[in-house]
């Protein structure tokens, strides 16, 4: 038994996340002993600037982040590299915007120093290996048929993975006799996953390969002289350039590669995200992680950052921290084990060379496993380590001990700020906010500590005592607002289950106190609700709910109408510090603020919404809200209000991001504080919220990188938690399987945040949409150069790149990035919003809806669904009726044609004129029941969707419905075929 301590003992909350640990290394294990560990690079990195020219969130949060040192690497590598990728041609780069920042100048296309095959280097697996050394000859390639004329391979099946990683650990890893008595061998069939494939490329069979023994002999007789002059021919008459016959050339590769000019349907194609392939040395080599929780941009990651440059490709991760996972593994044990020296969290994806010691998946350093970690307490004998949860769950949450709290856990706090202004009253929000509270009070996380509290404002500040011997609490009013304090009662902030009858009462005659227009509902002092509100429960923290409908224009923080003077979305930055002053002050004391907006005219929302930014809160935007007109708001409001009160919260929570050895996060987007290069202050943590950060590569990486999120956060219930997600990566040196594992989900969420981030920091909204064009641009073209071919516009079939033009179209259209100056700017604001902190899911959703026709429903299988149609209106026939989901509106649009029988079932009558806004019930007969499960289906926890919308053909809302069709000309911008000749001609042009 070691003598070295398995953990630190007594591992407090500063610790757990501050600085490694430094202790003595493992003496015993020499066999899995570093023989040169890499020195820590404490100096400056020496890569060169993002092509992306967005500012990080460094620069963007510069004033509220502190100043320290760049983030040290971790621990050695001894992993061996691959030395024999294909060294393609680089993309030149003069499409990034004028704000990029200087690059050290691209190398142009070599030559080729052997023998090529259609513009790429001769297949390696085509070659026995006996003969590798050997010139390349036709006598080698005996499996050419007698034919006048050969097979030639494709081109692109080099760019095909090679099998990764090999089943054969590492010379650092190689077990010992006794770790080959003391190991059993994995069972395949222990787990629910399938078997790895046998290639890595998805969608395309394993390329042919012939198999050659090492007694079969090449000679000179099996292939003939003239075949051999015929080949040559066939090699001397392939061009490489965009000279004549460079469409023969794509058409011989249609397989693998597509232009975008002649093939209309690319959604046709699929949008399945793209699997990851694991070591298989790894402790569980088929454990992944959820997609919708971690992923990247790039499922392949460029072993060097001089290949992610010549790819012009984003690299990026994307996080949705807290979101709600279906049979999470709960873990509650005395020890957590972690690394002793860069403090990961032990995970599927580390090495166990025996049952005593786990090698580091992230600074590849040794580790012991405790005694207890193998023991079965079922069994009551010691077991795998590789059956443990810890190591078979790519997410799992610890119940962490006391030693991780640095004071006893919060009780859950909430507080509601209810603007009574004049605006407020008409716009009716009191009414759907007081049945929905009513109804969801008893289900508010929390338990017998929860406190709860009410603050009314108009242009005075509104206080609520509740006592156990009223029914309704007394009101206390201040009016000196710009010296306001709070009333020397202690029965302001109550607990919610003392007063639970009192505060129902309340709750119910809310909006008849507030139903006439008093003489103080002129104004809206919000700022100095707000600071009240936060030194009332400054010493425990918690939730400040805020619902406005006015501009706050007395007290603190005072705004002024200036939507007049807007530009192209020049006013989407804040007029004022002090909303930011405010979030950070939450911030520390773990007070977050969320925002609901519910205005009719401009109210500043670019503003106000700074209180959210820092303080980890949300922002929800219902424009034009009213009660009595607008049901579809309403019903939207009281769907997000119920999710809102209702959805698990976590208090107090950091998280902290790792990564492997040679990589650096250089940005985060999203509501949250930096408080260092990797860790992030989040006062509340939600399931509702996403982030992103901009990743560097800092020097070349091994077969595989990982990253690690861990989100320590205390739960409604009082007890701390630790919520770990881990992702596995393989890396690559061939370029084009970079395009092959382009995805494009990760992507647009990525670019939406960071363009986000720049226009609501001071940066004009144009810079935005050109850095969006140019992502395209550069991406595209790039694999263009790399390929060598034509003059379309050509993408590879597999992975998303060929849908990147078609979502940023989308996103340019959309309200936060539209160069339209109909929209308002409150409206932008509220888009750009919902984008900063959303998931990727929400985020797809809004920019690109989806289509369907529901009457195929009628003649479909039961076993069949609809599939999407592209967004155009030349798919929109005279007799069809379709469904459209976006982001927050879900439309039918019924046609003047359409089939009698069917708007019977589904909307209750044959005349056409007869059909309503709301007419879509479900009815008493199958295919209506089949049309709603459908559209269950495709909605499914989407809490932020409206009612189903029907239009009609001369319906008002019908341009609503039109302008989502992102594929068609509108005034003010392009159709999808004709952004795809702007981007020829950007990328003809440079």
């Amino acid at each position: 038994m070691s003598s070295i301590p398995t953990a630190p003992g007594k591992v407090g909350f500063p610790q757990a996340y501050g600085p490694s640990q430094t202790y003595q290394h493992v003496q015993q294990f020499n066999q899995f002993a570093h023989q040169n560990v890499a020195i820590p690079n404490n100096g400056s990195s020496t890569h060169t600037a993002n092509p992306f020219p967005f500012p990080s969130a460094t620069t963007s949060q510069q004033p509220v982040k502190s100043s320290l040192s760049s983030q040290v690497p971790n621990g050695g590598n001894n992993h061996q590299y691959n030395q024999s990728a294909p060294n393609y041609g680089a993309a030149s780069g003069p499409f990034a915007p004028t704000t990029v920042l200087p690059q050290q100048p691209i190398p142009s296309f070599p030559t080729a120093p052997h023998p090529t095959l259609n513009g790429y280097p001769v297949p390696n697996s085509t070659i026995p290996a006996t003969t590798a050394t050997t010139p390349f000859s036709v006598q080698q390639l005996t499996s050419v048929p007698n034919s006048s004329q050969p097979l030639i391979p494709s081109a692109l099946s080099s760019a095909r993975p090679a099998p990764f990683p090999t089943s054969q650990p590492s010379s650092a890893s190689i077990p010992t006799s006794s770790y080959q008595q003391q190991m059993t061998p994995r069972s395949q069939g222990s787990t629910g996953y399938p078997p790895a494939p046998p290639v890595l490329q998805t969608g395309f069979p394993a390329p042919q390969q012939t198999v050659y023994s090492s007694s079969q002999q090449f000679t000179s007789s099996n292939t003939s002289q003239p075949q051999i002059q015929n080949m040559n021919q066939q090699f001397d008459r392939m061009n490489m350039g965009g000279a004549p016959g460079a469409q023969q050339q794509v058409s011989g590769f249609r397989s693998d590669i597509i232009d975008l000019i002649a093939e209309r349907n690319v959604q046709q194609l699929g949008f399945d995200d793209i699997p990851v392939q694991i070591p298989q040395q790894v402790a569980e080599p088929n454990a992944h992680i959820d997609p919708n929780i971690f992923r990247s941009t790039l499922v392949q990651v460029p072993q060097t950052e001089e290949l992610l440059k010549k790819s012009r490709l984003p690299f990026a991760i994307t996080l949705h921290p807290f979101r709600d996972v279906k049979n999470l593994n709960i873990i509650q044990c005395s020890n957590i084990v972690r690394c002793r020296y860069c403090r990961t969290y032990i995970n599927p994806y580390v090495y166990l060379p025996d049952h005593r010691h786990w090698k580091c998946n992230l600074c590849n350093r040794n580790n012991d496993l405790p005694d207890d970690f193998c023991w079965d307490p079922v069994a009551k004998a010691f077991g795998d380590p590789r059956n443990r949860p810890e190591t078979q769950n790519a997410t799992v949450e610890f119940i962490a001990p006391s030693e991780y709290m640095l004071r006893p856990p919060q009780p859950a706090v909430y507080v509601f700020v209810l603007d009574i202004s004049a605006s407020a009253i008409q716009s009716g929000y009191l009414y759907t906010l007081s049945e929905q509270l009513l109804i969801n009070v008893d289900q508010m996380p929390g338990d017998d500590r929860a406190q709860i509290c009410f603050i009314a404002v108009d242009q005075c500040l509104h206080f609520f005592s509740f006592s156990s011997s009223k029914r309704y609490p007394s009101e206390m009013i201040v009016d000196d607002i710009d010296y306001a304090f709070v009333p020397s009662v202690t029965s302001l902030l109550v607990p919610l289950k003392k007063f639970k009858d009192t505060i129902r009462s309340f709750i119910k005659q809310l909006p008849d106190f507030y139903s006439q227009i008093s003489p103080t509902s002129n104004g809206n002092c919000l700022g100095s609700a707000l600071k009240l509100a936060q030194g009332m429960i400054q010493e425990i923290g918690g939730r400040v709910s805020i619902f406005q409908v006015s501009l706050p224009n007395v007290g603190l923080g005072a705004l002024k109408s200036r939507e007049e003077s807007t530009d192209g979305g020049q006013n989407l930055g804040p007029a004022t510090d002090f909303y930011k002053a405010l979030s950070l002050e939450c911030t520390g004391a773990q007070i977050c603020l969320d925002l609901f907006m519910f205005n009719t005219q401009y109210a500043d929302l670019a503003t106000l919404s700074e209180v959210a930014k820092f303080s980890t809160g949300c922002v929800y935007h219902f424009p034009n809200y009213n009660y009595r007109n607008d049901i579809h708001q309403v019903k939207r409001f009281e769907r997000t209000l119920t999710r809102y009160l209702t959805r698990k919260l976590g208090f107090e929570a950091v998280l902290r991001i790792r990564t492997s050895r040679g990589l650096a996060l250089t940005g985060f987007y999203g509501n949250f504080f930096v408080r260092s290069p990797d860790l992030l202050a989040l006062a509340n943590v939600n399931p509702d919220s996403a982030l992103a950060a901009q990743v560097t590569i800092e020097e070349k990486l091994p077969q595989y990188v990982c990253f690690q999120s861990a989100l320590l956060y205390t739960s409604s219930k009082g007890d701390r938690r630790i919520r770990v997600h881990t992702m596995c990566l393989p890396t690559t040196g061939d370029l084009l399987q970079l395009y092959n594992n382009f995805d494009l989900k990760a992507t647009v969420s990525y670019l939406a945040k960071i363009g986000v981030e720049r226009s609501m920091t001071g940066s004009a909204l144009a810079d935005s949409r050109e850095a969006l064009v140019n992502a395209v641009v550069d991406s595209v073209g790039a694999y263009q150069k790399a390929v060598s071919r034509g003059s379309g516009m050509l993408v590879p079939r597999s992975g998303h790149l060929r849908l990147f033009p078609s979502y940023v179209l989308a996103l340019l259209k959309h309200s936060a990035f539209s160069s339209g100056r109909g929209i308002r700017l409150d409206e932008r604001a509220g888009a750009m919003l919902m984008m900063r902190s959303s998931p990727l899911d929400q985020i797809l959703a809004d920019i690109y809806p989806r289509l369907y026709r529901l009457n195929e429903l009628a003649t479909m299988p039961e076993d069949q669904s609809p599939s999407p149609l592209p967004l155009s209106f030349e798919h929109i026939s005279r007799g069809g009726v379709y469904l459209m989901i976006t982001g927050t509106i879900a439309f039918v649009y019924v046609a003047s044609s359409a089939d009698p029988g069917f708007l019977v079932n589904v909307f209750g009558t044959s005349i056409y004129n007869d059909i309503d806004e709301y007419s879509l019930l479900e009815r008493d007969n199958d295919l209506s029941r089949r049309v709603h499960s459908f559209f269950k289906k495709v909605t499914q926890f989407r809490f932020y969707l409206g009612p189903i919308i029907t239009i009609k053909e001369h319906s008002p809302l019908r341009d609503v419905f039109v302008r989502r069709l992102v594929d068609d000309r509108s005034e003010s911008t392009h159709s999808y075929v004709e952004f795809l000749q702007h981007l020829k001609r950007e990328i003809s042009g440079n």
